[in-house]
């Protein structure tokens, strides 16, 4: 069987974002930065984390992975660095655990932010335990293969739902989804999301002291 060369079909030149942009994105919820920046980059609502208060913000290394194979996955934790999302389409396959214990505990040691995949993990316990922020369709124990002759792509443009997600771009997890922000409009949308949270503060006193949502936004 003709393998196929990983190095044809991977990027690693590319720029990723400022730690201080990513811990600035940490601290802010997934919906105002989707809401900030015009409503955007809201991956599908089916991918959620696997486990309670997993939330993590960094760069996006993508990888597009040959449907029921997760040897792609495998190449792109080699080459990933501390920080990095891995960003990862399935082709639609969704059937299959692609990712459990064993990736779980490499990405931890190599201090990945965290996994974004458009199809199912495995050893959901497990990856609970161990702690490191995890975002799937859900759990699904069917094995993947390794197609040492399929071609895959590493840190080239990856499409989830309708947001192409490019490598470097921010992307944030929290209990309620995923965002992906270009990297180009990471530093302006985190600024205004900033100013989303005091303003929606502010919002929440006025209704503590007994105002109502039509004043408070001028819709009567």
């Amino acid at each position: 069987m003709k393998k196929h060369d990983p190095a044809l079909t991977t990027r690693l030149d590319f720029q990723r974002l400022r730690s201080e942009l990513a811990a600035a994105a940490a601290r802010l919820p997934t919906a105002t930065l989707h809401e900030a920046g015009g409503k955007i980059g809201a991956l599908p609502s089916a991918i959620k984390p696997v486990a309670p208060r997993f939330r993590f913000a960094g760069s996006a290394l993508t990888v597009h992975s040959p449907g029921g194979d997760n040897l792609w996955l495998h190449r792109a934790l080699d080459v990933a660095q501390p920080g990095d999302v891995l960003v990862v389409f399935t082709g639609g396959a969704y059937e299959h655990g692609y990712w459990g214990e064993i990736m779980t505990t490499m990405a931890k040691v190599r201090g990945l932010a965290g996994l974004v995949i458009d199809g199912c993990v495995r050893d959901g316990v497990l990856l609970g335990e161990i702690g490191f922020p995890v975002f799937a369709r859900g759990l699904c124990i069917r094995g993947t293969g390794k197609d040492f002759g399929a071609i895959g792509w590493i840190n080239h443009p990856v499409t989830m739902g309708d947001v192409v997600v490019h490598a470097g771009d921010l992307v944030v997890g929290d209990d309620d989804g995923v965002v992906a922000i270009p990297q180009a409009r990471a530093a302006d949308v985190i600024a205004a999301g900033t100013r989303r949270e005091a303003e929606e503060a502010a919002i929440l006193r006025r209704l503590e002291a007994g105002e109502g949502t039509l004043a408070v936004y001028g819709w009567k």
